[in-house]
């Protein structure tokens, strides 16, 4: 047995299996108890033979299955096989799993199964089962069918240059999405299930042999050891795996775009798509990856990278300005040029407030504006925001509460702080902008000081899945070749192999 194989070997189901009783009254029954009061739950019998009946029986769950397909090539079909007059018993009984696929059915997968749990568990995942008297099997039908959400482009990840595919809610489609756009057999896929209760179809894709083996063992073990009722989102899987749930900042990226997916494939990762979401996760991730947008690749040379220092520009102030301010004001007011100080001290002139006081009013203003933005409806939100901001920002200056220079300051910290790609990596700012505002309100610049020293510490401790979170910056295992994707992107003719950032292997 080879790595993947012995990697992917999962253990039997933890339930007792319960035999297919060759008494189709007696399976009925079992199949029936279990589904009691469970109407969305469709039976259908019916006899094959005038003079030798043999009886038939369908169960799918309505909504779930496609009813026309169970009606036109599955029903249909069966009600013509009814009609014969004399059929072979012993023929019926020995091959009737090769007279039904090879004759009757027109369905594009059938299977037999022996279980009754393995009955009831296709037919929540939208299959039809087919059971038959004097028969101890039953053969799934594939029929899923449900109402879905068609391919729409993402609404998270607004790109201008760019694919306008977005993942949906359904994960053979996602699957698909990315399948397109990788079209080389080393590209797997293995499905598994989570969730003891929802049994959730979750799937790692990786490339065979660009993906790390250490890391792929990693995930798929971290998966298996996952023991819940329920995975209801992507973000499930993230907070049961990553491997320290107390930072504020993601070890996992998710996107909801297809090519981004593919990307990170490419480059040695390894995604995970959970069915019943439109977001991917991709792991291992690094502080660098989570400042880069699909789009810096397909701009040119310099405009990608002009974009990306812009990026790194603003995520620094929305961190620090705030904090900066308060340092200035409260502790280091002569370190700047005179006119400025006048400025400052005059407008902060009749404010009852200290700085720090100042700026956590503001930024707890921004905080809950920002927030009843996200809750309320789309035409109501964005004007919640526009219209609460000014009227909030000038009713403030007016009564004296805040100064103008506040309002300007958390202005520009929240214009920065939105250029961060990745939601979670901006909130993990967002909150640590207020331990940089208590440090610079008790020691000034040297307690800003002392706050980026403290998360610059944190940071080169952090790992996903033993990936160090600041590579490639890590001075045990430099690579310069590396740097060609980090604070600026290299030309594309220098980039045409992957890097080998997570699986270690030089492949520029």
């Amino acid at each position: 047995m080879d790595f993947y194989e012995n990697l992917f070997e999962f253990s039997e189901n933890d339930k007792d299996k319960i035999k297919i009783d060759k008494n189709i009254d007696k399976n009925l029954e079992k199949i029936k108890e279990i589904f009691k009061y469970c109407d969305d739950v469709i039976y259908r019998e019916f006899n094959v033979g005038k003079e030798q009946k043999l009886k038939f029986a369908t169960i799918y769950v309505e909504g779930l299955a496609d009813k026309n397909l169970v009606n036109e090539y599955v029903l249909k079909n069966l009600m013509v096989l009814s009609r014969m007059t004399k059929p072979d018993a012993n023929i019926m009984r020995e091959k009737i799993y090769e007279l039904i696929k090879d004759g009757v059915l027109s369905v594009s997968d059938l299977k037999e199964i022996d279980d009754i749990n393995l009955v009831v568990d296709n037919i929540l995942t939208g299959e039809t089962v087919l059971i038959i008297d004097k028969w101890d099997k039953a053969i799934v039908i594939a029929s899923k069918g449900w109402p879905m959400r068609g391919v729409q482009e993402p609404e998270t990840e607004v790109v201008i240059r760019g694919s306008r595919e977005g993942f949906i809610e359904t994960l053979r489609i996602n699957t698909a999405l990315v399948r397109r756009r990788i079209r080389d057999p080393k590209f797997k896929i293995k499905q598994m299930q989570i969730g003891s209760m929802s049994k959730t179809d979750v799937a790692v894709l990786f490339i065979e042999g660009l993906a790390s083996k250490d890391i792929l063992k990693q995930v798929v073990e971290r998966l298996k050891k996952i023991d819940i009722d329920s995975i209801l989102e992507s973000g499930y899987i993230e907070q049961l795996i990553e491997d320290n749930y107390r930072s504020p900042f993601p070890q996992m990226q998710y996107t909801e775009r297809p090519e981004k997916v593919a990307g990170a494939l490419y480059e040695g990762r390894i995604a995970i798509i959970v069915d019943n979401t439109p977001f991917a996760l991709i792991v291992p991730t690094t502080f660098n990856s989570l400042l880069q947008s699909i789009e810096d690749y397909n701009e040119r040379f310099i405009i990608g990278n002009a974009i990306r220092i812009l990026r790194y520009i603003a995520v620094t102030m929305s961190l620090i300005l705030p904090g900066l301010y308060i340092a200035m004001t409260s502790f280091h007011p002569g370190m700047l040029p005179t006119v400025l100080a006048l400025y400052i001290a005059g407008s902060r002139d009749g404010v009852p407030f200290p700085a720090f006081i100042e700026a956590f009013i503001m930024e707890m203003s921004l905080e809950l504006l920002r927030e009843a933005g996200i809750r309320l409806p789309s035409p109501i939100g964005a004007t919640i925001g526009i219209v609460g901001g000014l009227v909030l920002g000038q009713a403030a200056v007016e009564a004296g509460i805040v100064s103008s220079l506040m309002v300007i300051v958390v202005a520009i910290t929240a214009i920065a702080a939105y250029s961060t790609p990745n939601y979670s990596f901006a909130i993990g700012f967002r909150i640590l902008r207020f331990a940089f505002m208590a440090a610079a309100a008790f020691l000034g610049l040297y307690g800003l000081m002392l706050a980026f020293v403290i998360t610059l510490t944190h940071l080169c401790n952090l790992k996903s899945f033993g990936v160090p979170y600041l590579s490639p910056f890590d001075i045990y295992n430099i690579n310069f070749k590396n740097f060609r994707d980090t604070f600026i992107k290299a030309p594309l003719c220098k980039m045409k192999k992957t890097p080998n950032i997570i699986n270690g292997r030089d492949k520029y």
